[in-house]
């Protein structure tokens, strides 16, 4: 497959976009990037892009071929950064990534199914297809001082972060996506 997008010419773009406030979801982007990039091989045609969600638009979404998500949970929602970019790109991406692949990232203290839900619906609205289930992680973090701390997510986190990532760049690499 990579022969044949380098014949067409068209690279395949997988974007992982992320906001963290307290480091434990950006080391959970990073993971899911690295493991995208070494799921690659040489000559493979996917780009891997990460984009915190302040700066990441609607022609980064339409330029890409799947999306990764990586949040926090705040109050039993995603964060605001993620919202923002959610508002930001929904209208003027929908009905245009119809059937684009997606997967989830979430950050909580204790529960994280809020924002899976949240996050879920809004793919759901942008018709973008799901193609793993959420890796969730859980810190434990249950008063002000250990939620406002900084984070340090485990080996066995990441380890699930990056699969996602090798997930999404090998199904764009082989042409499953």
């Amino acid at each position: 497959m990579a022969a044949f997008c380098r014949i067409i010419g068209r690279v395949k773009k997988l974007l992982i976009v992320w906001c963290s406030t307290t480091g434990g979801t950006r080391q959970m982007a990073q993971a899911a990037e690295r493991g995208a990039r070494e799921s690659l091989a040489a000559g493979d045609a996917v780009e891997v892009a990460r984009l915190a969600a302040g700066e990441a638009g609607p022609g980064d979404v339409l330029a890409a071929d799947a999306l990764l998500l990586a949040t926090p949970e705040h109050l039993g929602s995603m964060a605001g950064p993620m919202k923002d970019f959610l508002d930001r790109v929904y209208y003027p991406c929908l009905d245009r990534v119809n059937g684009r692949p997606w997967t989830l990232l979430v950050c909580a203290g204790s529960d994280g199914h809020g924002t899976i839900r949240q996050a879920e619906r809004i793919a759901t609205g942008l018709r973008l297809r799901r193609v793993a289930e959420p890796v969730l992680v859980i810190t434990n973090a249950q008063t002000p001082e250990a939620i406002l701390a900084p984070k340090t997510i485990g080996g066995g986190d990441l380890a699930r972060c990056a699969e996602a990532g090798a997930l999404l760049a090998a199904g764009l690499a082989s042409g499953v996506f």
